[in-house]
């Protein structure tokens, strides 16, 4: 039960939406949550918990016009047996994770991730093979994942749990269908599950792959760097080799090998854009930087201009304001770690021009009217939330 307790205070702290049993985490806390939580607990001991089919939902790919995401929600229900589950098997599992992996696991975070290829890349491993998995969490083998997890876990319900939780059928259009592989991408466990099935990527690179150059793994998203052209084409054909064995395979169109030799070409990894500058200091010395990617970029844009739209001209400026600075506040928590002044400021910039626009319609005025009414000491008096001067450090040499 302190488990469960546990797993429900995580499932009420993300929300989320209902299930296909229509049950909300709001609906269960009225009912009373002491009774929810024993008849879990009652039905996991004697074995009769069957878990729900998944309700798919499908949304769009942030920055990708066009591309989309399905996301399978289980039931409320689901998800605390999930998220209870994953408390368990986490630490089993980190005992045996390499250095090389940092997403979604304890006390490190994509930043770490960035700041090892940083590292790598100044230490002359020049030539990256970034790496993109076609649709990882919905192709990896059930029979492959369970064969992995039961290498480390012996518990025949536990094992018996998992296997139920990749078979869960997904209700879609009041259609149920079932899954042939994957695993649920939208449940609490699974990033769990898909750093455990890429676990064996980890160890080939410990085994066959560290005379090639450096992993740096963020879930599904990897990136190798190595000193050689010919050494990264053997990393990629390797992770190939490896990812095939769990029923996956690499893009062909988004995954290749860039050179960063003298800031010739740049990758884009976790949301930045990487790059080698020179250094102001030391001339003809190339240094790798970071800055949000275009992709990035264009995604705040879109926000930003979805607030000052023409069509919410009705609201005040001031709650336009209030909606816009936990976005901003929360972009420059993750951006602020690199070289991103100059993008901060272009950022600043659009959004004084956009809620210049947006003043200047409300009114019926012309133009954008910087000069004489909607200036800098304006947007101060609105409190606006500005990104100039809150990148946290710079690395050497170079900033951007």
């Amino acid at each position: 039960m302190d488990v469960l307790r546990r797993a429900w205070a995580g499932v009420c702290a993300n929300r989320g939406a209902p299930g296909v049993d229509g049950v909300t985490v709001e609906a269960v806390a009225a009912s009373g949550v002491e009774e929810f939580l024993q008849d879990l607990a009652e039905r996991l001991r004697t074995h009769t918990y069957r878990p729900s089919a998944l309700r798919r939902v499908v949304i769009p790919k942030p920055g990708r016009p066009g591309e989309l995401r399905p996301l399978s929600i289980p039931t409320v229900a689901d998800r605390v047996v999930m998220t209870a589950a994953k408390l368990v098997l986490e630490p089993v599992f980190e005992a045996q994770f390499t250095e090389a992996s940092y997403g979604f696991r304890p006390k490190r975070s994509a930043i770490d991730a960035c700041e090892a290829v940083r590292v790598a890349a100044n230490q002359r491993q020049e030539w990256v093979f970034e790496a993109d998995i076609r649709d990882c969490f919905g192709t990896i083998g059930h029979d492959a994942l369970a064969a992995q997890v039961a290498r480390r876990v012996t518990d025949r319900s536990m094992l018996k749990l998992i296997r139920a939780w990749l078979r869960m059928g997904v209700l879609e259009g009041g259609v149920s269908a079932t899954t042939g592989a994957g695993t649920p991408q939208g449940s609490p466990i699974s990033p769990l599950l898909a750093n455990v099935a890429l676990h064996v990527l980890d160890e080939a690179w410990q085994e066959r792959g560290q005379r090639l150059g450096t992993l740096v793994r963020y879930c599904d998203d990897f990136v190798v760097l190595s000193p050689t052209r010919q050494r990264a084409e053997l990393a990629r054909d390797l992770a190939a080799e490896v990812l095939g064995g769990l029923g996956m395979r690499l893009h062909p169109e988004k995954s290749g090998i860039v050179c960063l030799t003298r800031g010739g070409q740049g990758f884009e990894f976790l949301g930045f854009h990487h790059r080698k500058v020179e250094s102001w200091r030391w001339r003809g010395r190339f240094y790798l930087q970071r800055w949000p990617s275009t992709r990035a970029l264009g995604v705040l844009r879109d926000k930003i201009r979805a607030a000052t739209s023409r069509s919410r001209t009705e609201r005040p400026v001031a709650a336009v304001v209030a909606e816009l600075n936990p976005v901003l506040r929360g972009w420059v928590g993750y951006f602020r770690n690199g070289n991103s002044g100059r993008k901060f400021n272009a950022v600043d910039a659009y959004v004084h021009e956009r809620l210049a626009i947006f003043a200047s319609r409300k009114h019926g005025l012309r133009g954008r009217n910087w000069t004489t009414r909607y200036t800098y000491g304006w947007i101060s008096r609105l409190g606006v939330f500005r990104l100039s001067g809150n990148v946290h450090w710079a690395t050497a040499h170079a900033s951007r």
